[in-house]
């Protein structure tokens, strides 16, 4: 099979700083890292396709991620990103489709991890401009924290024309090895039938220096209870997750925490139809 890897990030620190990148744990991320460097990576681990995510909340980043995704026939979708709060939300994303290399972005985030607000998705000019990412054929990922999913369950019940992807399934506290309350919350969230979760980030929610697939597992098998693998896709989290194991690596484990029953859905066939690959 053609495995999609539904989640990678690029950037180049000459075009603009990552600003997240901060402290001497994040120190190894503090380079460029180019599709370029990836294509590699991908082919060795049988990756074919990808989708490749905002990392920053600045307007320019979207068009020069399209236009990535124009010129290497690895990027097979962009989540790009545009402020849901301005008026002209609509018109914003219709023109992002104009550009070259438009008609890869698949979906729009925004950094609600970072809002201070447990309930920013249910602001009404959010909600409003989440209806117009409905109405542009578009998904929406959700970068959250455990605390923010009973906000995006209530979101996505309001919008039941939009599909969820809830990327990293929620980072639950897996350094903590608890479950409890986002294992509840997760499951409210999946039993909205337009969501979806991706199985990535769930390295660098444990400890990067001593983690082993025991530490992810019973977080992997609730989201599987969960979502079932037809609403479940892989992602790598590359280079993010490069902190605590190698490209090749993510997929290896993903398959290790799955049943090979399960792979067509979650390493091909839940991103291709979500994202219209």
């Amino acid at each position: 099979m053609t495995v999609v890897d539904a989640h990678h990030h690029v950037w180049d620190l000459s075009v603009r700083d990552q600003d997240w990148i901060t402290g001497p744990e994040l120190a190894p991320l503090r380079r460029d890292f180019t599709v370029k460097d990836l294509e590699p990576e991908a082919s060795a681990a049988g990756v074919g396709r990808t989708v490749l995510v905002q990392t920053v909340t600045v307007p320019e980043e979207t068009p020069e991620f399209l236009a990535l995704a124009e010129a290497h026939e690895l990027i097979a979708g962009v989540v790009g990103w545009t402020d849901l709060t301005r008026p002209d939300v609509a018109d914003a994303l219709a023109r992002l489709r104009e550009l070259s290399g438009g008609r890869y972005l698949k979906g729009i985030r925004h950094q609600v991890q970072g809002e201070p607000d447990p309930e920013w998705l249910l602001r009404p000019d959010v909600l409003r401009g989440l209806a117009a990412v409905a109405d542009a054929g578009l998904v929406y990922d959700l970068v959250v924290l455990p605390h923010q999913l009973p906000a995006c369950a209530r979101a996505a019940a309001a919008l039941p024309g939009l599909t969820f992807v809830l990327d990293h399934l929620g980072k639950p506290p897996v350094a903590a090895g608890t479950l409890e309350p986002w294992a509840s919350d997760l499951r409210a969230l999946a039993a909205l039938p337009n969501t979806v979760a991706k199985l990535s980030g769930l390295v660098t929610e444990a400890d990067p220096a001593s983690w082993t697939p025991a530490d992810l597992r019973p977080y992997a098998e609730v989201a599987l209870e969960a979502f079932g693998p037809d609403r479940l896709m892989y992602g790598s989290d590359w280079p993010v997750c490069t902190l605590g194991v190698a490209y090749g690596g993510t997929l290896d484990l993903t398959r290790e925490l799955t049943s090979p029953r399960e792979h067509e859905q979650i390493l091909t066939a839940t991103a291709t139809r979500v994202y219209g690959l």
